[in-house]
């Protein structure tokens, strides 16, 4: 046990957090960085400019506290995602964590439990830790895929208070079925379960891919968050936010901590949605690149998964954390993702795809066996 971990026990912690180590990947000083899905197109010029100018009229008033409704934001969402929906249908947060993290506070907590199906996005269980929220480990397929009828029957079983249904999955990028959302919610219909579709890369999705948006209506229980930091290239300002009924919302304002939402964060996401057109271009190219990706990584004998997101989860590695070791020696970081046999890398720019893939090729043919 080393001295910073043997001081953090000498506190009065609690008890369901000793023992955990903190959300995060290796951020590391390297030409090309595939391992945390940032949209690394960058923001637009035209974008910065926009952003500029309204960051410095929003600083004209930071003397004072900002839009505690953040009205004009909300508005703003309401109507990028449209379905008929509204400014009171949605609620902001400084990243889809914090949405995530108020969720579980108003409907989480001591005595309750919240459902996930691993692998998937490992800040689940950590939120849940972090409201005292009991959380359950739910079984997938031996191919990581998620029936209609399995969920439906562990959440009967179950009874969880709670249920995380990431689409596209991180870290596999696929998708769910709408038929999986709603089996989800009928399934919980005895327990009163709040049902979470996390569709933080949903821009991503090839096109046709239905929301689990359209499956609001009626469904006080059902939630879907959203974020702006990766197809609005913005993950450096924070900002994620939800669709749901408007009690929802409502309940959330009971949790959230006072003015939440810098100005300088509502001026930011606002002058990004009203220049999306731009982003939007580059959410396509990056599609191009991680479809890319997929076929060049089944010709080199390996295993990708179909991916609706802006990555791509593949397998047939003998030694995937080998493999990853070298790329990051030639300069390529890309995620040990702890899943035997396979890696996630994000899909950048039509460059550092090419660093990729070489990197890639050339470390496969000098190894002595190809992948199984």
């Amino acid at each position: 046990m080393n001295d910073q971990l043997e001081r953090l026990n000498r506190l009065p912690l609690r008890t369901n957090l000793r023992g955990l180590t903190p959300y995060g990947a290796p951020q590391l000083d390297v030409p090309i960085l595939l391992n945390v899905n940032e949209n690394t197109h960058g923001v637009p010029a035209d974008v910065q400019a926009a952003i500029s100018v309204a960051v410095t009229e929003a600083a004209a008033g930071l003397n004072r506290y900002p839009d505690r409704e953040f009205t004009e934001l909300r508005g703003a969402l309401a109507e990028y995602l449209g379905h008929g929906l509204d400014a009171t249908n949605i609620w902001a947060a400084n990243g889809s964590n914090e949405v995530l993290q108020q969720i579980l506070q108003a409907f989480g907590g001591p005595g309750r439990t919240a459902l996930g199906f691993p692998p998937t996005y490992s800040m689940y269980p950590l939120l849940a830790s972090g409201t005292d929220t009991g959380y359950i480990i739910g079984k997938r397929a031996d191919d990581y895929g998620l029936s209609a009828e399995s969920a439906a029957l562990q959440v009967k079983e179950l009874q969880p208070n709670i249920v995380f249904l990431c689409s596209p999955n991180n870290p596999t990028g696929t998708g769910l079925g709408l038929d999986v959302v709603e089996a989800v919610y009928a399934a919980g219909e005895a327990s009163q379960t709040i049902v979470i579709v996390d569709e933080a890369y949903h821009e991503f999705a090839h096109d046709g891919t239905p929301s689990a948006l359209t499956l609001l209506p009626g469904r006080e229980r059902l939630i879907v968050s959203r974020t702006m930091s990766k197809a609005f290239a913005l993950a450096g300002a924070r900002l994620g936010y939800m669709a749901a009924a408007p009690e929802v919302t409502d309940a959330l304002r009971l949790v959230r901590l006072p003015y939440h939402l810098s100005a300088i964060t509502q001026a930011t996401a606002l002058a990004a949605l009203q220049h999306r057109t731009a982003l939007m271009a580059d959410v396509e190219d990056i599609k191009e690149q991680r479809d890319r990706i997929v076929s060049e990584l089944t010709r080199m004998g390996l295993k990708p998964a179909a991916s609706d997101s802006n990555y791509v989860f593949f397998g047939g590695l003998d030694n995937p954390h080998d493999v990853w070791q070298q790329l990051l020696d030639d300069g390529v970081l890309i995620r040990d993702v702890g899943i035997p046999g396979h890696l996630r890398v994000t899909a950048g720019t039509e460059t550092e795809t090419i660093a990729f893939l070489t990197s890639l090729e050339r470390i496969l043919a000098s190894q002595a066996t190809l992948p199984a």
